[in-house]
């Protein structure tokens, strides 16, 4: 007779090994969600000036390719709260800009944390829960991302607030599907580390916020 303890084992192991995953995770983006939230606090408080288009790019990408570098080391926590931080940091300035250019801004601001916030937890409860596989959306994630991309850039050199806030409305769309498929990329073993998966879902949160305030600012704002 043959034994299939060896398959049952192997497939306890990997369970484990994925709920570890998912748990380190989540452990660690919700330490970097309230440093990168500090940082924001600080930039604010203290009136930091925007970084502007190019600075903020040259810090994301430099500080992603550190931490995609050092993803399997302990110098990797260290790269994720840099990166973190300094992402927060942009956010200071944009949140005192909306402040002060509506009189409503704190409620924008506290409106566009609070959906970001149920978005997150609702699409990624989902996927959790459900366990369905969302691995078919990575293509096309990542060929819209880079056309939104593209797109506003277009309207910010250009100019066209109209675009500017397509690109927004489109933006939270795909940052919902990333949410879902980093998520399910989780539950599945697509991903096994956990630092990257912190980062994925971190850049979706942070984009997801930018995305509803602006919208809520050219849709709600009172000046």
């Amino acid at each position: 007779m043959f034994s299939n303890e060896p398959a049952i084992t192997r497939s306890r192991e990997s369970i484990l090994a994925t709920n570890k995953v998912i748990r380190n995770t989540y452990t660690l983006l919700s330490m970097t969600l309230l440093f990168s939230a500090a940082m924001a606090g600080v930039a604010f408080q203290q009136n930091w000036p925007p970084m502007g288009f190019i600075v903020t790019l040259a810090g994301f990408f430099g500080l992603m390719f550190l931490t995609n570098a050092t993803r399997n080391s302990g110098w990797g926590i260290l790269s994720v709260f840099a990166l973190t931080g300094f992402m927060g940091a942009t956010i200071g300035p944009i949140v005192n800009l909306y402040v002060s250019a509506f009189s409503n801004g704190h409620e924008l601001v506290m409106m566009a944390m609070g959906g970001t916030g149920v978005i997150f937890l609702g699409l990624s409860g989902y996927a959790l829960t459900t366990r369905k596989d969302f691995s078919f959306m990575g293509g096309f994630l990542v060929i819209g991302i880079l056309v939104a991309f593209l797109a506003g850039i277009g309207a910010m050199v250009f100019n066209v607030p109209g675009l500017s806030l397509a690109v927004s409305a489109v933006f939270i769309m795909l940052m919902g599907g990333k949410i879902l498929y980093d998520t399910s990329a989780l539950v599945h073993g697509g991903e096994t580390n956990y630092i990257m998966a912190t980062v994925s879902l971190y850049v979706s949160i942070y984009n997801l916020f930018l995305s509803l305030l602006h919208l809520l600012g050219a849709f709600a704002g009172e000046r």
